[in-house]
């Protein structure tokens, strides 16, 4: 998961949006993921609790779906015959000041309040509840 949180900075740092790739290191990469990894702490799930692990088809074919999908957005993305998706020849995203202060400002706080708000709150409810569940054990 820190992996693709990483990656996913690279892909906004290629866009020229330096704002937006800091913000997601820093973000997800720092709060989110020590906010799951205290969750998963407080939790503290024995191995029985958890159950036997075994392989099943499902679990195959998961696999098999995840990897072909990654094949197929790889081969699109990244083929001979898309170049310009990876680097774009005009410079219409920084024209528009894309990956900006002002500009992520203006669709946070303008354009997405509700769903920034809806965000959270959902993640405040997520800590409320891991810590009653824990209280609930001790």
């Amino acid at each position: 998961m820190v992996g693709c949180f990483f990656f996913l900075a690279g892909i906004y740092l290629l866009l020229a949006a330096h704002l937006i790739a800091i913000l997601q290191i820093m973000v997800y990469e720092g709060a989110v993921m020590v906010l799951f990894v205290f969750v998963i702490m407080l939790l503290n799930l024995k191995e029985e609790e958890l159950g036997e692990q075994r392989p099943t088809i499902m679990k195959g074919v998961g696999l098999v779906a995840v990897l072909g999908l990654v094949g197929v957005i790889a081969w699109r993305a990244l083929g001979p015959a898309y170049p310009e998706r990876i680097f774009p020849q005009d410079n219409a995203l920084r024209i528009a000041g894309f990956g900006t202060v002002r500009e992520v400002g203006r669709v946070l706080y303008l354009q997405s309040v509700l769903p920034f708000e809806v965000t959270s709150l959902l993640l405040l409810v997520a800590v409320v509840a891991a810590v009653v569940v824990a209280k609930g054990k001790i």
